[in-house]
């Protein structure tokens, strides 16, 4: 039934179609909510306003656990980790927590305010962070993955072009922009004039880079998000002789992707926790 009420929602993007997807998820993800609150909510990684992040932890925690960071989309212009009262975002924290991982939901600077490369070296702040204070919550700074969607899987990949593959074991990609397609005009507002895009983008750093990746996109995701997919596949296979972990999920869109993460519906959340326990033990 949720299928079928993507599928006709179509690939398009827009805060109708956002709150159609919210709505398909609502009771479940209220539910999640209820039984797994937020451990630690807006810790300051850094200086900004918009430097916080939430923890959860899993319940019976006896060891340090794997840490899975999860970067919100949001077109590079909104977005929120979510919390107590907001569930989306929140979501895939909570999903980690259920794995037995210490879930990390981030905010970030957004642009205009902030431009390139803001995005990657706020993700760089909270592996930082985390590296001297995860022992504290429970989690192995030795064992930390990134995850992101949208804007949020760009701005992993950014980091992956401005710190390289030191600090961390893995990253999980959503739906992301690596530049594989043409500027959007909204982009300018994060990368600045379309001359500057090529060396911006994080292609050559998604494509090279020896950590392990986990790939995805939806079966609705509007065409460029799934051309980067492809493209993203194929040079990957000409540079290393194989693709890297990776699905497109179907009977899902963009924003729902991330958004049922912690349902009944185990397929992408099933992939990422085996994933996260492949890398990281």
């Amino acid at each position: 039934m949720t299928g079928s009420a993507i599928q006709a929602m179509g690939s398009e993007l827009g805060p109708q179609v956002l709150e159609q997807c919210r709505a398909l998820f609502d009771v479940e993800q209220q539910a999640l909510a209820e039984r797994l609150p937020v451990s630690q909510a807006d810790i300051a990684y850094g200086p900004e306003a918009r430097h916080r992040l939430d923890l959860y932890r899993p319940e019976d925690q006896d060891s340090a656990t794997p840490i899975l960071v999860f970067v919100h989309g949001g077109g590079f212009l909104k977005g929120d980790k979510g919390g107590a009262d907001v569930w989306p975002n929140a979501n895939v924290g909570r999903m980690a927590a259920q794995a037995g991982f210490l879930g990390v939901v981030i905010n970030y600077r957004l642009a205009p305010d902030h431009a390139w490369p803001a995005g990657a070296e706020d993700v760089a702040a909270v592996v930082t962070w985390l590296r001297a204070h995860a022992a504290d919550h429970g989690g192995d700074a030795d064992r930390i993955v990134l995850a992101g969607t949208s804007a949020g899987a760009v701005h992993v990949a950014g980091y992956l072009d401005q710190s390289g593959d030191r600090d961390i074991r893995a990253a999980i990609l959503l739906s992301g922009l690596y530049g594989y397609t043409p500027l959007d005009a909204r982009d300018m507002l994060y990368y600045g004039e379309p001359a500057l895009y090529p060396d911006r983008m994080p292609k050559e750093a998604v494509v090279a880079t020896s950590l392990p990746l986990l790939v995805a996109c939806a079966q609705f995701d509007p065409p460029r998000f799934q051309a980067e997919f492809l493209g993203l596949m194929q040079d990957r296979l000409a540079r290393h002789g194989t693709m890297p972990r990776a699905l497109i999920l179907p009977g899902h869109n963009h924003y729902s992707l991330p958004m049922h993460l912690g349902t009944a519906d185990r397929r992408l959340a099933d992939e990422i926790c085996a994933f996260v326990r492949d890398t990281t033990g």
